[in-house]
C-alpha cells in the first residue's frame, strides 16, 4: 500500500458520498485533487513498544521515525527500521506493479538487552541489510476503493553481522474507513539462512559455561509468521489537503523452527511477541 493510493482513495470515496439523486443528475462526480497527486513528503515520529529482543518477554520502547514521500513517480515507503524505494510507477487503474530496493537496519540484542542472563551473552553487531524488492497490487476486491498487495523483500547483511539473508513475503489488505480514517491489515512470514540463524538463535558452548543455558545450534527456514493492523486518522477530518495525521500500529507474532526452539526463547522469553505503536505525521 502506498500514501499516495491510501490517501486518493479515501479522496474517491468522499466524492461518491452524495445524495443519489445529484449522482442521477449530472453522473458520477470527478475524484478531487488531492496533495498526493504530484510529488509530497510525509515526515513523523512515534514511539512503539515491542520485545527486547526477538524471542524476548520483556518489553522495551523506541521511537518510531517515518518518511513517505513520491517524487516525479519514485515511491518511498517506510520499513521496520528501514525504508523502500520503488521505481516503477503506480498504474491509473488496473493492476499495479511495484519493483525496486529496500533496506534496513537490525539491532537485535544490541542494545536494550533486559534480561541479565541473555545479556552474558554479550552484545551483537547491527546489521545493515539491502536487496530487492517487488509487489503486485490488485485494486476494488470488496469495494471500489480497498486494494489487496502480494509483495516480498528478500535482504542481504552488508556489514558483516550475521553475514546472511532473509526473504519476507506478505499480503496486505487495504480499505478505506472514512473521508479522514483508513485501515490496513498485513499478514507476512520470515524466512531466515544457516547464517542469519547461527548468529541471532545459537548458543555456543562457551556461552552456555558463561550463561547457564544449553549450548544450541540454531538452523535456518521459517523464523516466524504474523499480522499488523494499522489505522490512520486524519486529524482535520480531511486526507485531501495533507496536515496532521494520526497513526496506530498493533501487531503480532509466532517465533517458528529453531527462533522457537533457542533456550533464548523457549526457557528466558516466549515465542509470542507483540507490538503496538501510536505516532504523529506531517504532510506537504
Amino acid at each position: 500500500m502506498t500514501p499516495r493510493y491510501l490517501m486518493c482513495s479515501l479522496a474517491a470515496l468522499s466524492a461518491f458520498a452524495t445524495p443519489a439523486y445529484a449522482q442521477e443528475e449530472q453522473g458520477p462526480p470527478e475524484r478531487p485533487e488531492t496533495v498526493f497527486d504530484g510529488d509530497f513528503l510525509s515526515i513523523g515520529i512515534g514511539a512503539g513498544i515491542g520485545p527486547s529482543y526477538s524471542g524476548s518477554d520483556d518489553y522495551v520502547v523506541f521511537p518510531l521515525p517515518v518518511v513517505q514521500a513520491s517524487i516525479g513517480g519514485i515511491d518511498i515507503n517506510p520499513r521496520p527500521a528501514g525504508l523502500a524505494v520503488d521505481f516503477v510507477p503506480d498504474a491509473e487503474e488496473g493492476v499495479a506493479f511495484d519493483f525496486g530496493i529496500a533496506g534496513r537496519v537490525r539491532s537485535d540484542r544490541a542494545s536494550q538487552i533486559e534480561d541479565p542472563v541473555v545479556k552474558s551473552l554479550g552484545e551483537l553487531d547491527r546489521a545493515v541489510e539491502f536487496g530487492p524488492t517487488a509487489g503486485i497490487k490488485f485494486p476494488q476486491l470488496l469495494n471500489p476503493y480497498d486494494s489487496l498487495t502480494v509483495s516480498v523483500d528478500a535482504l542481504w547483511d552488508v556489514a558483516g553481522a550475521h553475514d546472511g539473508m532473509t526473504v519476507s513475503p506478505r499480503v496486505t489488505y487495504f480499505t478505506p474507513l472514512s473521508r479522514g480514517a483508513a485501515a490496513s491489515l498485513s499478514v507476512g512470514a520470515s524466512f531466515i539462512d544457516d547464517d542469519f540463524a547461527d548468529y541471532y538463535y545459537s548458543v555456543s558452548p562457551t556461552q552456555s559455561v558463561a550463561s547457564g543455558l544449553p549450548a544450541f545450534g540454531a538452523r535456518g527456514g521459517l523464523e516466524s509468521i504474523g499480522t499488523n493492523l494499522l489505522l490512520a486518522f486524519d486529524l482535520n477530518g480531511d486526507v485531501t489537503d495533507g496536515g496532521l495525521s494520526l497513526v496506530a500500529i498493533a501487531g503480532y507474532s509466532r517465533l517458528m523452527g529453531d527462533a522457537k526452539r533457542t533456550p533464548l526463547t523457549s526457557e528466558r522469553g516466549s515465542a509470542d511477541q507483540f507490538l503496538a505503536g501510536l505516532g504523529i505525521g506531517y504532510t506537504f
